[in-house]
């Protein structure tokens, strides 16, 4: 794996605040050329260290007022490459984990209310084959979201 140098970092600290940054404010920011930012960027983009840009859009206004953690038990932890593609083909499903602990696997998705979350769970999650139970947690409010800091602590 490629390492990312200072640069890297000072642009990404930069770039993950506001994706819209104009690249001549991350160059100013950073006392560099915008062709050096935008090989850098292009560079990281490569090696995946940045996995895409955008909008992010709150489910609510999309109508989606329920968000929930599901925590799944398999079969067998090994069912789990087979399982997936099954979350896959859920719109609802934005997250999905293999874990360690009491699940095997941890589901985030959001529902349109607690209707269509039993929906959700009743006709699909739980009809699929391997899951054994799932455990449904609800998320009242979501108090944090943030991406993880581009410098470790000792780095400031």
């Amino acid at each position: 794996m490629e390492k990312i140098d200072k640069l890297d970092r000072q642009i990404l600290n930069i770039i993950s605040k506001n994706a819209r940054v104009p690249f001549k404010e991350v160059a100013e920011e950073c006392n560099v050329s915008r062709a050096a930012i935008h090989q850098r960027v292009q560079r990281m983009i490569d090696m995946r260290v940045i996995l895409g840009s955008g909008y992010r859009v709150d489910p609510k206004y999309l109508g989606y007022n329920t968000c929930t953690y599901i925590g799944v038990k398999l079969e067998r932890g090994s069912m789990y490459k087979n399982v997936v593609p099954e979350f896959e083909k859920i719109p609802e499903v934005v997250e999905c984990h293999f874990t360690t602990g009491p699940y095997t696997m941890l589901v985030k998705l959001h529902a349109r209310d607690n209707e269509h979350l039993m929906e959700l769970l009743n006709t699909t999650i739980q009809e699929i084959p391997g899951v054994t139970a799932t455990e449904t947690l609800v998320s009242l409010r979501q108090s944090v979201k943030r991406q993880i800091p581009v410098f470790h602590p000792e780095e400031l």
